[in-house]
């Protein structure tokens, strides 16, 4: 009827029915749940359900999209993955043209301007995030739990464990509990997988911003909250139901909606693996939906992901390394086997592999050579590498001196350093290795009774052990007879794994006989005895205080302890009354097992250093 024609002129065309509604419906609730975590991966899905709205043609699968702008490998995979599940759950014919019944409508106009006011107030939350847009009921706020053998639930199941042990200091540093953690995660807590530069300690930011792991002091100390307590101790609970029981027990604390792990970035951690059945969420960075393949499961295995490799030497209450289960190894710096006379330190290596002795070359931050207990592992079948195995380090490290090296490094004041450093690496029985007779400092620039009153005061003053040999030959055999010697020595000894940095570590229980003893992790103890680290203030003032001729390292310790900056003892001569209490200050503090008095002398020298206006006389 033509008179009804003018009355359609002033509405609005309805829009063409979507003919891929169930992927937009998917596409709008990726994006929707990229929303909420405040991820730029928002952005994408956007612009794909933009791309999909236009296509006027129905898609048999998500691979055919792939024609369409902005649909990458990433997005692909992860509506095929949605659309298999459809169909095992409605039926291979399921119709995918269409919104099954009682279904939310795809959002076509979310983004719209035009949107009505009604239409915004029954969105779940004021932007409208429960992804469907027209039903008003509000999205539940679902509990994150991490993945199972992921970063963040080893890191909560360990702490957990710490907890549990007698004693326990209730925190542990990052190398400690990136240790401990590792047999009951997947992924690598230091390495990164092939493609990726995210490993397995990404997830601790996660942990830290939902409030379930504390992070305080310098160095850090990584200790639960009380909400991590609770979680991690359902984790430990159903970890030893499902030992006790089925499979199937993991599944009760899975949660729903597992939420993505991220680093502090922003960037999605890739250490949780997809294996959830329940829901399927995106598992890629921004990068990864624009074409790049995400690195799924099957991914990280195929790349040579760490195996879950469980041995006799793994407790729930710690780290240990049971008797027969590790090895006893030679480390050498690799300085003692490069550069200078290269004919002579391969003669080193060469007397040792004639002896029969089972040594690595390696990088050692301080000392010539140290010896690691190494755990045994089993090459996994499949896999180019085997398992990184446990390392402990033994209480014995050996600095070698030849006597040319003595006389340098005394003249450049490295011998007072390296010692400083030897006493605060973490091991309890330093040894110099002296290399030479006396007439090898003929000569040196320094006298022969020099250098003998050094070694001297080495063993005397500074309590190391001197091992005198004549040559290189010596020096192996002696290395050799060591090993040998501390194979024997810890055969039948349990090995436990402790922090250097923890307060009131004590001595090697080898000296009370007991078949228990507690080790530094060579991981720790090679970055905590890195010389050009980042210092303190209080380490700063020690190497002050050690260049003042006569002051040695125990003196240096001494006066920190009372005075640990430089502003506390500048503090302390302004309230001096006069000059001369001033230059007494330090006369009578006590240092070393001796407790001797510091001396008027030395305190008059350190008052002149820290107090006299201008240049030094």
């Amino acid at each position: 009827m033509p008179s009804s024609e003018p009355v359609q002129l002033g509405r609005k065309l309805a829009l063409p029915s979507c003919p891929n509604p169930l992927f937009l419906q998917w596409l709008t609730e990726l994006r929707d749940e990229a929303k909420e975590r405040g991820l730029k991966i928002q952005h994408t899905y956007q612009k794909a359900i933009s791309s999909l709205s236009k296509y006027p043609l129905p898609l048999q699968n998500a691979k055919e999209a792939k024609i369409l702008q902005n649909f990458g490998d990433g997005i692909c995979k992860i509506l095929d993955e949605k659309l298999q599940r459809y169909y095992r759950e409605n039926g291979a014919n399921a119709p995918i043209h269409c919104l099954p019944k009682g279904g939310p409508p795809p959002d076509r106009t979310r983004n719209n301007n035009n949107l009505a006011p009604s239409r915004k107030k029954n969105a779940a939350g004021d932007d409208g995030k429960d992804g469907g847009g027209g039903g008003g009921k509000k999205k539940k706020k679902r509990e994150y739990v991490p993945q199972k053998r992921s970063g963040g639930y080893a890191v909560l199941l360990t702490l957990y464990r710490h907890l549990q042990i007698p004693g326990s200091k209730g925190y542990m540093f990052k190398l400690e509990l990136q240790a401990e953690a590792q047999h009951l995660c997947d992924k690598s807590f230091t390495v990164p997988d092939l493609g990726s530069k995210y490993t397995a300690w990404s997830s601790v930011s996660t942990l830290i911003q939902k409030n379930l792991v504390i992070k305080t002091h310098s160095p850090a100390r990584f200790s639960l909250t009380e909400q991590g307590l609770a979680l991690a101790e359902r984790l430990a609970s159903v970890e030893q139901e499902t030992k006790d029981g089925p499979e199937g027990d993991r599944e009760e604390v899975r949660s729903e909606g597992e939420e993505l792990e991220e680093d502090e970035e922003g960037v999605v951690d890739l250490t949780e693996s997809g294996e959830d059945e329940e829901e399927e969420h995106p598992r890629l960075t921004e990068r990864a939906a624009c074409g790049t393949q995400p690195i799924s499961c099957e991914d990280q295995c195929s790349l040579g992901k760490l195996p879950n490799v469980q041995t006799t030497s793994r407790k729930p209450g710690g780290e240990h390394l049971l008797p027969g289960t590790y090895e006893i190894i030679l480390c050498v710096d690799f300085i003692e086997t490069t550069g200078g006379s290269h004919h002579r330190k391969q003669e080193l290596v060469k007397e040792l592999q004639r002896n029969g002795v089972n040594f690595d070359i390696r990088k050692l931050n301080v000392g010539d050579f140290l010896w690691v207990a190494r755990e045994k592992v089993t090459p996994v079948p499949g896999q180019l590498r085997a398992p990184t195995g446990k390392e402990l380090v033994l209480d014995y490290i050996i600095e070698r001196k030849r006597m040319d090296d003595l006389c340098g490094s005394i003249i450049d004041g490295r011998f007072r350093e390296q010692k400083f450093r030897l006493k605060r690496c973490g091991l309890h029985k330093p040894i110099y290795l002296v290399e030479g007779s006396g007439s090898a400092a003929s000569h040196l620039s320094l006298p022969e009774t020099t250098l003998q009153q050094a070694i001297v005061n080495t063993q005397v003053v500074d309590g190391f052990f001197v091992k005198r040999v004549q040559d290189v030959r010596e020096s192996a055999a002696y290395l050799t007879v060591m090993t040998r010697y501390l194979a024997k020595l810890y055969q039948n000894r349990t090995l436990i794994c402790r922090s250097r940095e923890l307060e009131g570590d004590v001595r090697s229980d080898e000296e009370r006989g007991t078949p228990f003893c507690s080790l530094i992790s060579f991981a720790e103890f090679n970055h905590g005895a890195v010389k050009n680290k980042c210092q303190t203030v209080r380490e700063v003032f020690a190497r002050q205080l050690m260049q003042i001729s006569g002051l040695s390292g125990d003196k240096a310790a001494a006066i920190l302890e009372k005075y640990s900056t430089p502003h506390s003892l500048l503090t302390a001569y302004e309230q001096c009354a006069s000059e001369a209490e001033k230059e007494k200050l330090l006369s009578c503090i006590r240092y070393g097992k001796l407790k001797r008095n510091l001396g008027p002398a030395l305190s008059r020298t350190v008052y002149q250093l820290y107090c006299t206006q201008g240049a030094l006389s």
